[in-house]
């Protein structure tokens, strides 16, 4: 089961990397139907919507691939799991291909509902990084230290840091398509009000899930480590980053914050997701010996 885990990485890892390359051919092609448009004028419309058809088909291709990486993601870690007898979230390369599938899953589920597979353009890139990541990272499946042999805390714990961060990922995909797109949609990306929206759902998912995963990690330092809260620089990252997310929440609902600064904000929070998954690797504490959160 170890071994069909990681040809299941192996190739999950290839439909992710063809998926963003789809995109990135239909955006091109995109720009190009509109340029001969504006070159052509009415005259070229026949060639136009031949060109904005075969954007279209491209992008289709790379969503169907994106589907087709998620499925191999799944069966990777279904099967370590197989092979551990536990929840795959143990160590760094457990937790960095569980958030790599995080950030798929939701970005299949938000480009179901809002049809814009241009978030692919920055959320595929960042799972894509993730997975040739734990490509460099030891694979191995280890026996669990003393603090990880809670079996049920550690998948729920994790579980939900994943949606959470998967969730963030797209926010700030929407938010840096909404700092470098047009109102309209000009470039081939989608206009700034509906990136504006999709920021803003995303984080009204991402936002509870990463206040249970403070509360189980509370929980499970108390039963760890005798005590709910020791300051651990990864504990502290984790409340930043939730402060940071709250603070957009307010702004947006009390203070109607919309537009750039609040994309600005959502790309400062998704800065302190990425300081909070790594920043054990650096600072050490409690949390050293492995990935969580």
């Amino acid at each position: 089961m170890f071994k069909m885990s990681q040809y299941s990485f192996i190739a999950g890892v290839i439909s992710i990397g063809l998926a963003l390359g789809c995109y990135v051919l239909a955006i091109v092609a995109a720009r190009l139907a509109r340029r001969r448009m504006v070159m052509t004028g009415a005259g070229g419309g026949g060639t136009i919507a031949v060109g904005r058809r075969g954007a279209s088909n491209v992008a289709a291709y790379g969503t169907l691939l994106a589907y087709l990486g998620l499925v191999f993601i799944s069966a990777s870690i279904l099967f370590r799991t197989i092979a551990s007898g536990r929840g795959p979230f143990a160590n760094m390369y457990e937790f960095t291909v569980a958030f790599a599938w995080g950030i798929v899953v939701m970005y299949v589920y938000f480009v179901r509902r809002y049809r814009q597979p241009a978030l692919g353009l920055i959320a595929l890139p960042i799972a894509l990084a993730l997975l040739l990541y734990a490509m460099t990272i030891p694979s191995a499946i280890d026996p669990l230290g003393p603090a990880l042999q809670n079996n049920l805390l550690l998948s729920i714990h994790v579980a939900v840091a994943i949606v959470a961060y998967g969730t963030f990922s797209i926010s700030f995909a929407a938010a840096i398509l909404h700092l470098t797109g047009g109102e309209t949609g000009r470039r081939g990306l989608p206009g700034r009000e509906l990136l504006d929206e999709i920021s803003y759902k995303a984080v009204v998912i991402g936002f509870p899930f990463l206040t249970l995963t403070i509360v189980l990690g509370a929980v499970w330092a108390e039963v760890a480590w005798a005590r709910y809260w020791s300051w651990d620089p990864k504990e502290t990252a984790s409340l930043v980053t939730w402060l940071i997310y709250g603070s957009y929440l307010h702004a947006r609902v009390i203070r109607g914050w919309r537009g750039q600064r609040a994309a600005w904000l959502l790309v400062v929070g998704f800065g302190a997701v990425l300081f909070t998954y790594f920043g054990n690797l650096f600072f050490g504490g409690l949390h050293s010996y492995s990935g969580l959160s």
